[in-house]
């Protein structure tokens, strides 16, 4: 089993025991992983003791989004005396709150990882110093809208959502204003989001732009999507634009054409793929720790030859897993950003994750189906992060083009 670091004498102990088994915390600083250990300690003692109920409400435990803000992860201070914290640091922290629960890693995501990357990367840098402190912080609150009801796999030729120029009635000063109409669909934390990040197609040259959405704006209309069978926690949104007025300066000055979007996407994806790690990780050690305690025939489960060959390759998988995304955070951290390699780990991880989760509940049994034995959250949750950030299809026509030089996506 995972062990936690609780106190000042185990700090320098490792987080984490049998799912990483090469021992990838190695990279860690002992400062990575004392921080670290305060999430570890939040989500077992507090978050888990929520998430079975919420799980079967279809409802979102928001009495722990203050206590997770305030732990101050995204950008710790005692990390950043120097420099921003490392991406290897930011991709541990996602495999913790996975490992827990998949729908608290794309809540904190969302604004983390999707939001804060928008503006990281499609801000202007006067922007960016008015914004980015607000989004590290939690008071400025916002989620990425790109997909829409009828395009997600083809939203870059696809996008259908229109955004048209008014000039201001006075000088260039004046900035103007932009009208958005259309409709966004499967954006998780809408409702309780600030702004929303809105990616919308310029009439007047094709090309698509992005702007800062108030919530609350006139014209703006939110509905949770209903009768979910994955990640039912996670407040999923269908986003309707009537003329909504968005001025000149809520504009993201970068974003202007689908290739911004894309360098985002590039960057985003790396995280889902250590999403789909840790649910690895958390379905295998709820897996483990049953088989350990459930007897059959006069022995434990995990006694029997089959079980301990299932665990062998659930394992197997979280090692691949971690090795990909552990390796794919360092290049990134050097400045290597490319789509097939986001894809590759993107593709992989969620197809070994929906094996790894099968098996998890095939070795509990009956009992794998309820929500009692935890195993059932992530086998279900598994299906929504398999598809999104790219279903595995159009990472795999990514990672085709690039080994080919042949586009293969409209054939």
């Amino acid at each position: 089993m995972l062990t936690t670091t609780t106190t000042e004498a185990g700090l320098g102990a490792r987080l984490y025991s049998v799912a990483d088994w090469y021992d990838a915390e190695a990279l860690l600083t002992t400062e990575e992983r004392r921080v670290l250990g305060r999430l570890r300690d939040f989500l077992d003692t507090e978050a888990k003791l929520l998430l079975a109920e919420y799980w079967e409400r279809g409802e979102f435990p928001e009495q722990l989004a203050r206590p997770l803000i305030d732990l101050d992860l995204m950008e710790p201070a005692e990390l950043t005396v120097e420099a921003p914290a490392r991406g290897i640091f930011h991709g541990f922290r996602i495999f913790e709150l996975a490992r827990t629960d998949a729908s608290l890693a794309t809540w904190y995501t969302a604004q983390a990882g999707l939001f804060r990357t928008a503006i990281r990367v499609g801000a202007s840098d006067e922007q960016q110093k008015e914004w980015m402190p607000r989004v590290i912080d939690f008071s400025l609150k916002g989620v990425f809208s790109l997909t829409e009801p009828e395009h997600g796999s083809d939203i870059a030729g696809g996008l259908a959502t229109t955004a048209r120029f008014e000039p201001g009635p006075g000088t260039e000063a004046d900035g103007g204003s932009w009208v958005l109409d259309g409709a966004k669909r499967w954006i998780g934390g809408a409702s309780t989001a600030d702004v929303l990040c809105v990616f919308a197609r310029d009439v007047a040259d094709g090309q698509v732009k992005a702007f800062l959405v108030d919530r609350t704006a006139a014209g703006v209309s939110l509905e949770k999507i209903q009768g979910k069978t994955s990640l039912r926690m996670m407040q999923n949104a269908h986003i309707t634009l009537k003329n909504v007025r968005v001025p000149e300066a809520m504009r993201l000055h970068n974003v202007n054409s689908f290739k911004d979007v894309a360098a985002m996407l590039r960057a985003m994806r790396s995280d889902v793929a250590w999403i789909a790690t840790g649910i690895q990780a958390g379905a295998f050690e709820a897996a483990l720790a049953y088989v350990r305690e459930r007897q059959q025939f006069g022995r434990s489960l995990g006694s029997f030859q089959l079980v301990q060959e299932k665990l062998a390759r659930m394992l197997g998988n979280i090692t691949a897993s971690l090795s990909l995304v552990v390796r794919l955070t360092e290049q990134q951290g050097w400045g290597i950003y490319r789509d097939q390699d986001s894809a590759l780990a993107k593709m992989q991880t969620s197809l070994m994750m929906r094996e790894t989760v099968a098996l998890a509940r095939e070795v509990v049994g009956g009992n794998g189906i309820t929500l009692a034995a935890d195993v059932a959250r992530f086998h279900a949750d598994a299906e929504a992060v398999y598809s999104y950030e790219g279903t595995h299809e159009i990472n795999a026509l990514i990672i085709g083009r690039a080994l080919t030089g042949e586009g293969a996506f409209t054939r």
